[in-house]
């Protein structure tokens, strides 16, 4: 298998950092934007599309910081974080995205990111 590929993107959210992390770090608010369903027992995440299941553990969280999880079927060190940044003059809250994927599949995987946190965006009326 060829190693991955990390990538890291970075979206302007217009949301306070404590609200933002309800979405990034729980099955409910992450249902709203990131999956069709997400259900949760423990440090094990299910997330649901179109029916089909991807498994994830939750490696690691900072309340109102980041979220950290490893997709179960992975064989390598490749994980997903959110990470939200406050801008200490600006006060601009920003949603960093750090991600692996194969070298020819790094483009959709952003344009996938992308999509994804435009819904984000939209939920939380910050278009």
């Amino acid at each position: 298998m060829d190693d991955k590929i990390k990538f890291e993107l970075e979206f302007v959210i217009q949301s306070s950092p404590q609200l933002l992390y309800q979405y990034l770090s729980t099955p409910s608010g992450l249902s709203e934007w990131f999956a069709d369903n997400v259900n949760s027992r423990g440090e094990m995440f299910s997330f649901i599309w179109d029916g089909s299941e991807e498994v994830a553990k939750l490696l690691k969280r900072k309340s109102d910081e980041f979220v950290k999880f490893a997709w179960e079927e992975n064989e390598d060190d490749s994980y997903f974080e959110m990470k939200i940044i406050v801008d200490e003059i600006t006060k601009d809250v920003s949603l960093f995205i750090t991600d692996f994927a194969e070298e020819d599949e790094v483009d959709e995987a952003k344009m996938l990111w992308e999509n994804q946190v435009s819904d984000l965006k939209h939920v939380l009326g910050s278009q």
